[in-house]
């Protein structure tokens, strides 16, 4: 009774975040388009990254091809590089934003979020021969740590804010900053632990991802502010992958399998 009495509830608000999408001027302008478009940037692996044939696909390419079905049109990936990825958004370019993005008092100031579909955190990414001195993030919080990040993320944030006493350089993409760790031209990598857990297991000759996280941190995504109708159905589509199922069965696609890494460049 428990089970089809919470199965109604999700059923009930899902159909009523759909009605009042109904006022919604992005909903509307979506269907006379025909067509959704989403904002993100590949790379950010298992959330958005290209396959061997170039297509975008990922936790987050998944759920907005699920999102373009729900709404009965085709979907549209507009790729972005991430220090302006927000200001594409503000300016019409796409009507969500679905890659990775964590939700901070900053951003949501500019943006409005979903409700969070996932929790993560930051890890450091060492080598292996790093990893007999270093066995926290801590220990990085000294002058000899030559410490990277990508440029505007939560991964920068915490590596300025736990590690000050480290040189610390930024670059424009999380493969780049990882590489230089690898090539040993950087002692670590702070970034999101997903990110981190994949590409150590695509280096597992080198590279530690040294866990767990240190932050939490959880993600949404972001669309533009004064339609709070669309951020109520973007609210009911997502509390309706999660009651079905479908949220769970993504997670163990993207999350606990690593079969997807053979279809990766």
């Amino acid at each position: 009774m428990k089970s089809r009495l919470c199965s109604l509830f999700v059923a009930a608000a899902s159909l009523l975040s759909f009605a009042a999408g109904a006022a919604s001027p992005t909903l509307a302008a979506i269907q006379e388009r025909g067509v959704l478009r989403v904002g993100t940037e590949a790379g950010y692996m298992p959330f958005v990254m290209r396959d061997k044939s170039g297509e975008l696909i990922g936790f987050d390419m998944d759920m907005a091809k699920l999102m373009a079905r729900k709404l009965g049109v085709k979907l549209e990936l507009v790729n972005i590089s991430w220090d302006g990825i927000i200001p594409a958004l503000l300016t019409g370019k796409f009507e969500v934003l679905m890659g990775g993005m964590t939700i901070t008092e900053d951003r949501a100031q500019r943006v409005d979020f979903s409700d969070p579909y996932i929790e993560i955190g930051q890890s450091v990414l060492i080598t292996h021969k790093l990893a007999q001195r270093v066995k926290s993030h801590r220990d990085l919080n000294d002058p000899k740590f030559r410490v990277v990040s990508k440029l505007g993320t939560t991964g920068e944030i915490a590596a300025r804010k736990h590690l000050p006493r480290a040189r610390i350089r930024t670059f424009e993409t999380e493969s780049e900053a990882a590489m230089e760790v690898r090539n040993g031209r950087a002692d670590a990598f702070v970034y999101d632990f997903p990110f981190n857990a994949v590409f150590a297991a695509q280096h597992k000759d080198s590279m530690v991802n040294l866990g767990p996280p240190f932050t939490r941190e959880p993600l949404g995504w972001a669309m533009r502010q004064k339609d709070p109708e669309f951020v109520a159905w973007a609210n009911g589509f997502l509390a309706g992958l999660k009651a079905d199922g479908t949220h769970a069965a993504l997670y163990r696609k993207w999350f606990e399998s690593d079969a997807w890494l053979a279809n990766v460049n």
